[in-house]
């Protein structure tokens, strides 16, 4: 008998000025399937959206909203409507192909049949897992950064707000060191220890549930060697100072998760406290920052 697809729900935000752009697209990619982001070149305003099963939990989706706008200091008004879903997830997977990302990796969707690929490290991620998949220009920065660096043997890192865990799995991949990977949402890191274990990495990525530098085991491991922080713009600004101060010198810190426009804010505070710009990666509106500790 053939399964009945599942009622869907398309999630929508719009007339989002840009700064409020990644808060609320975080906090859709947390409780949704798939984003996607339109700008109106008239007004230069947003819409973000998202689609996710129509049953699913409310309590999530109104937390994330309210975080997005808190972070974010704007109340977007949410709308909502049915979705067909009959051949819904058929398009999501033919969406989601093998991505080459940069000269050394390939993010693999579980759908797609396994095959080796000589000189790229393959990781495998869940089709519907959206956020931290590889699609976002965010992500693709951060690896596209990873393997352009070298690492001391028995190196520290630490993927700060690790959604996913691809960041730590391509940094465990590439270097074979053990990756600390905190996020303050349970759900991400439960997502994180079942990617690391599927792509054979349950030794080498340890995902903790942690709200920034507050945990003890962050704090612990420092200084760090690398520094994932693919989040957003304030809470990056927010958190120059320890990231700073637990970077060991001649440490690197890969920075993402900012729009263009919000690069010169994130990069003021922390060459306040010592840090320099090593290189910076465009992926259409979003970059990717590489700070490094004078050493």
């Amino acid at each position: 008998m053939k399964r009945q697809p599942q009622p869907l729900e398309t999630l929508v935000l719009d007339a989002l000025p840009e700064a409020a752009v990644p808060a609320y697209e975080a906090a859709l990619h947390a409780v949704s399937a798939t984003v996607g982001l339109f700008r109106d070149e008239a007004t230069d305003l947003w819409r973000i959206e998202a689609v996710r099963e129509a049953t699913a939990d409310q309590d999530s989706l109104q937390a994330a909203l309210a975080l997005a706008a808190g972070l974010s200091g704007h109340e977007a008004e949410l709308t909502r409507h049915a979705t067909e879903a009959d051949g819904w997830l058929a398009r999501t997977l033919e969406a989601f192909p093998e991505q080459p990302i940069g000269r050394r990796f390939l993010i693999r969707p579980t759908h797609a049949e396994a095959h080796p690929v000589p000189g790229r490290h393959v990781l495998v991620l869940d089709a519907g897992l959206a956020f931290g998949s590889g699609e976002h220009a965010s992500t693709r920065g951060c690896l596209t950064a990873l393997e352009r660096l070298r690492l001391p043997p028995r190196a520290r890192v630490l993927d700060l707000g690790a959604g996913s865990g691809i960041l730590a799995m391509g940094a465990a991949a590439l270097f074979r060191v053990h990756v600390l990977a905190t996020d303050i949402e349970p759900w991400s890191v439960r997502v994180a220890e079942q990617n690391a274990a599927m792509n054979g990495m349950r030794a080498r990525v340890h995902a903790v549930l942690a709200d920034g530098w507050r945990h003890r085991a962050v704090r612990h491991r420092a200084p760090y060697d690398l520094v994932f922080a693919n989040i957003l713009a304030r809470p990056l600004c927010a958190m120059a100072r320890d990231l700073a101060d637990h970077l060991a010198p001649g440490g690197t810190a890969i920075l993402a998760g900012l729009l263009e426009t919000q690069v010169r804010m994130v990069l003021a505070a922390h060459r306040r406290q010592g840090l320099v710009l090593a290189r910076r990666i465009q992926v259409g509106p979003w970059a990717t920052l590489v700070l490094r500790r004078r050493g």
